[in-house]
């Protein structure tokens, strides 16, 4: 008896922008509570954490009560109201260095109005047919004002001209499905479709007891969706047409229905669950048919002459008439290399040549496919029945059989044979597309660029992967937030056209005894780790102003950079906390960042 489940994705689109849209949580901050002060905190017999001490002077008999001494201290002025260690704090956070001062406090049920989002408008996603836009995808706010997709993308501007319209991306939605295809493949069931562009066929005959049943499968696959923010509907039925049309036109999250009662099930339902042509449809309505029941009762000649041979197929299809195969997603098989040894080995040497050998036949299944290894893993197993595992990774993808031996071989003392090995087994889990290596220049003389790949390679493997790195920007204009560690051999880009220093300290150093004019002007001397320098040559100032919407203490906040240079040719990247001008922006406290050279 065959099963089969559709799965069906209504706002794929829509969902997918969004889930890349969604900003990372931030902790809300956590405004200091104005408590009075515990001088011992030994007193507390509980474990330090990060809340209120059962011990403070608020929990004891006989005090006032807490909101009343909150009030007292909120009341008062910002530089007067009491510490987090006075507060009864186990420990107190540094001083953010970029740090500025709103003007006055605001009250805590405006604070929580501004950080409030405002509703989003309603997004739809147009698409480009001929010389019009038409609506692609809309999400529900917009489906519930009537914005339907095949509507001219004008229409609904017109309709509602705060309206949020993007392009939409067919390509992205199609990587998302063939992800869900292959996972599908891969932990579901071995056989699995790609259904329009908007769901997937999942033949469940003979795998649904590995789930509990049907019921708890399609439960379960529901939760899987969710997690991933997806918002979907599955019908198990006997047949692809029917498992089809009650996923998508059924209305209830987990449709099920018996194998031979597709016409009863089907008979509700409008024509366009059976995927009938937009000219089938329309020559139904002209004919005055507009469900699937009354499709049944009508003879097959008459009904093929105004419909078309193509929608009775479909109609067999759909009741279980006619066979409709499916033609499913072939998972990518790990090029496996496999030895099993006649006798087992425990040597160093012995263990290597085996290596040899399976890099020889990975290489020849690589070449095939056109594929080069990034990541291999090398399964020993061991005659008291354990396995051990050994992997390594390259920068690019390679078929470079002499270069993957001698990264095994820096890693070879790692192993542990035991009782001896009996069977290795090479697995490359991580590949890439590799075509063949041009030659013409090196026939010809030329000298290419060196190759730091295999250099690279081989450091990881004595230092570790985590040691070799190399800076990328991002898109910040504060400095210690503007970089980001990357693979060794990715492109940076993006770079601000403001020089930067060579050395960025990990966190900005407070500077002592400096002299500088106001507002604009470099200083002239300055001590820092003990040392006084007398500047000679300055240049700035480079304003970068705080990102506001990370933090409430940068709304204001301002820094002015200079690089300027000493009497012994130092050159330092320093700032200085505030335009000069303005109190709120900074305390003008100056700050050494980096250095050139």
């Amino acid at each position: 008896m065959t099963r089969v489940a559709s799965l069906y994705l209504p706002a794929l689109s829509i969902e997918r922008l969004r889930r890349l849209e969604r900003p990372r949580a931030q902790p809300e901050p956590r405004a200091p509570s104005p408590l009075p002060v515990d001088d011992d905190p030994g007193a507390c017999s509980v474990p330090r954490g990060g809340n209120w001490r059962p011990g403070a002077r608020w929990a004891r008999e006989g005090t006032r009560d807490r909101l009343a001494v909150a009030a007292e201290a909120t009341a008062l002025p910002l530089h007067q109201q009491p510490t987090m260690r006075e507060l009864g704090r186990r420990s107190e956070a540094a001083e953010h260095p970029f740090k500025g001062r709103q003007h006055a406090p605001l009250p805590a049920t405006v604070a929580r109005a501004e950080r409030a989002e405002a509703p989003a408008p309603p997004l739809i996603l147009a698409h480009q047919i001929g010389n019009q836009q038409l609506i692609a995808a809309a999400c529900p706010a917009a489906l519930a004002l009537g914005l339907v997709p095949g509507m001219a993308v004008t229409q609904a501007r017109a309709l509602l001209p705060g309206l949020d319209i993007r392009a939409s991306d067919p390509a992205a939605d199609a990587a998302v499905l063939d992800q869900l295809a292959s996972h599908a493949v891969r932990h579901w069931t071995p056989t699995a479709a790609i259904s329009g562009a908007d769901g997937l066929w999942l033949d469940l005959t003979g795998v649904t007891h590995l789930f509990g049943g049907e019921e708890r499968f399609c439960a379960r696959l529901l939760g899987f969706c969710r997690r991933l923010g997806l918002t979907a509907r599955v019908a198990v039925a006997g047949t692809l047409g029917a498992a089809h049309a009650l996923a998508r036109f059924g209305g209830q999250p987990i449709e099920r229905i018996e194998v031979g009662r597709e016409a009863q099930a089907l008979a509700g339902l409008p024509l366009a669950a059976l995927r009938l042509t937009p000219e089938a449809l329309a020559a139904a309505t002209r004919f005055g048919l507009e469900r699937v029941g009354d499709l049944l009762p009508l003879p097959r000649g008459p009904l093929a002459r105004r419909l078309g041979l193509a929608s009775v197929r479909r109609l067999d299809e759909a009741l279980g008439r006619l066979a409709e195969p499916i033609v499913p997603v072939v998972a990518h098989e790990v090029p496996v290399a496999t030895l099993r040894l006649l006798e087992p080995i425990e040597t160093a040497e012995a263990i290597e040549k085996v290596i040899r050998d399976l890099l020889a036949d990975m290489v020849e299944q690589l070449r095939t496919r056109g594929l080069g290894a990034r990541t291999l893993v090398l399964t020993l197993d061991r005659v008291d029945g354990s396995e051990q595992r050994l992997a390594i990774g390259t920068v690019r993808a390679t078929r470079d059989a002499a270069h993957l031996a001698r990264l095994f071989h820096l890693r070879i003392e790692r192993v542990d044979p035991g009782l001896g090995i009996e069977t290795m087994r090479l697995a490359a889990p991580r590949t890439e597309p590799l075509g063949a290596t041009p030659l013409g220049g090196t026939l010809a003389g030329d000298v290419g660029p060196a190759d730091l790949s295999t250099l690279v390679d081989q450091l990881a493997g004595r230092a570790g992967r985590q040691a070799l790195f190399t800076v990328g920007a991002v898109e910040s204009d504060v400095p210690e937030r503007a970089t980001v560690r990357v693979e060794p051999m990715a492109s940076p880009q993006g770079w601000p056209a403001w020089k930067r220093p060579v050395r960025l300290l990990r966190r900005p150093e407070p500077l002592s005894g400096v002299v500088a004019l106001l507002p604009d002007r470099p200083p002239r001397r300055f001590t820092w780790r003990g040392h006084v320098h007398a500047v000679v040559a300055g240049d700035g100032p480079e304003r970068i102003h705080g990102e506001w919407w990370r933090r409430d203490g940068e709304v204001w906040a301002v820094r002015d950079y200079f690089r300027v240079e000493d009497e012994a040719g130092a050159r330092f990247w320093l700032f200085r906390r505030g335009d000069g001008v303005d109190g709120t922006t900074g305390d003008l406290s100056w700050y050494m960042h980096g250095l050139f050279g």
